[in-house]
């Protein structure tokens, strides 16, 4: 399994974060948990489902995502 974090845009309450989340659960491979307060998305996925494909299934609901890039941000890494 792969996990990626994604930052939503444009969600304004707990049921567009929660439209995201079935959304994202929906495509086989991935278990997904959305976070409305902080707007982002937690998602443990199979090797075979990019990033990209993440994006787009939350396009699909009309809010926007982007993957959230840990490197350099504290967490030990060079």
């Amino acid at each position: 399994m792969t996990t990626t974090d994604l930052k939503l845009i444009g969600m304004s309450c707990a049921s567009c974060a929660a439209r995201v989340e079935r959304r994202l659960n929906d495509l086989d491979g991935v278990h997904a948990s959305v976070n409305f307060a902080v707007e982002q998305a937690h998602v443990e996925h199979d090797a075979q489902v990019s990033a990209e494909d993440l994006v787009r299934a939350v396009e699909s609901t009309g809010y926007r995502a982007a993957p959230i890039d840990h490197a350099g941000m504290g967490h030990g890494h060079p």
